[in-house]
């Protein structure tokens, strides 16, 4: 390359010694960082059916997906809904043969029932029992729960006669306990009203609550309900989803790994405090979680020893390895259960990081041959 040429070539390159970062940061205090898109999202493109099940007077809302393998049964946490399971379910169904059904338990969701006030640890048992063994006649059934879900499928897993595998995910007797102190504070912490469905989305991002933006914009949603009609933001969607098209089509999909780590601060005032006009309050919570201190302790104590008790296959799913507490650390070693802790994730650990969950419980139902493999997917190793 003559020197003419490399005198050319060098001026077309930026100037050496450029600190990229400073010209992002710069620009980013200019107003030039793209905004964050945090429209809800419905739940057809992750289940195939959303229906009702009647059991006694009662009406009981699930989400299934799939046709063939055993039954994958999906119980959230207090405050969620099914829908919590949406990204995980988009996973695991790539991975393993099996049909999912996740239940919208009562006082969640879209599930009605004449006594939404009792949701005691048997009442709750009691019910997924009776949903599994109306859908899934001699089907085998793998239980999956997180938090209180995972309290109610521990439950719930003597009264299911089809159950060949258990499922919990982040909550352990002694953590859960010791958290029961300050969880009225936390709960006054979260705004009471929001604006918009898509106020909370970005409220439950932002908080950390949900830490994977994808999953929070089709899962918020069932969280939350409209004050005017009553019914659950779900139903909302479609309405919201004419009148933002040509918003959604100018902006780009953000890379899941690029939003589970959330770290922006959080300086969104409650939506039901004036801010210079009085804001619109249109979405409340779906369920008073302060109104069902009477149960926090019935879902928990005694949770390490009945999961213990629970004789099938099973397995345990934590944020980090501090939440074990003494009983479990020793059912660990004697090798009465598996173990697997997924780190760089809140206490929603299926939605924050839904692939890994999807592979660990898929792991876990191919191990023991409960279901039969879909793809080579990355195989997890437990603890024991």
């Amino acid at each position: 390359m003559s020197s003419l040429q490399k005198s050319i070539l060098k001026s077309k390159l930026p100037p050496s010694g450029v600190n990229f970062g400073i010209s992002s940061r710069i620009n980013k205090s200019k107003g030039f960082q793209r905004k964050r898109d945090y429209d809800p999202v419905q739940w057809t493109p992750y289940f195939d059916h959303s229906q009702d099940v009647k059991i006694g007077d009662d009406i009981f809302h699930i989400y299934t997906k799939g046709t063939d393998g055993p039954t994958l049964v999906l119980l959230h946490g207090g405050g969620y809904s099914a829908l919590t399971w949406a990204e995980f379910t988009k996973s695991i169904m790539t991975m393993i043969v099996c049909k999912v059904m996740a239940i919208d338990l009562r006082g969640h969701g879209d599930t009605q029932t004449s006594n939404e006030e009792d949701l005691s640890a048997d009442t709750l048992a009691k019910d997924v029992a009776a949903i599994v063994n109306a859908t899934t006649k001699n089907n085998p059934v793998i239980l999956v729960g997180h938090s209180m879900g995972g309290a109610v499928a521990v439950r719930a897993a003597s009264l299911i006669t089809n159950l060949c595998g258990l499922g919990v995910i982040d909550v352990v007797e002694g953590t859960a306990m010791d958290a029961l102190a300050s969880m009225q504070s936390f709960l006054r912490s979260r705004p009471s009203s929001f604006s918009s469905i898509s106020q909370a989305v970005e409220w439950c991002v932002r908080s950390g609550q949900i830490r994977n933006i994808q999953s929070a914009k089709v899962s918020v949603p069932g969280q939350i309900r409209n004050i005017e009609t009553n019914k659950l933001a779900t139903h909302d969607i479609d309405l919201l989803s004419q009148s933002s098209t040509c918003q959604c089509i100018s902006e780009t999909t953000i890379p899941r790994e690029d939003i589970i780590q959330e770290e922006e601060p959080i300086n969104m005032p409650p939506p039901s405090t004036p801010t210079g006009t009085t804001a619109t309050r249109k979405y409340v919570w779906r369920i008073d979680l302060s109104k069902t201190e009477q149960h926090w302790l019935g879902w928990f104590k005694g949770l390490s020893t009945a999961f213990l008790n629970v004789p099938v296959p099973k397995v345990l799913l934590l944020a980090g390895v501090d939440r074990l507490d003494r009983e479990l650390t020793v059912g660990q070693m004697q090798g009465k259960f598996q173990m697997q802790v997924l780190p760089a994730c809140g206490h929603a650990v299926h939605e924050d990081v839904p692939d890994k969950v999807a592979e660990a419980i898929a792991t876990f139902m191919v191990r023991h041959k409960f279901a039969e493999s879909a793809s080579d997917f990355p195989r997890t190793f437990p603890a024991c």
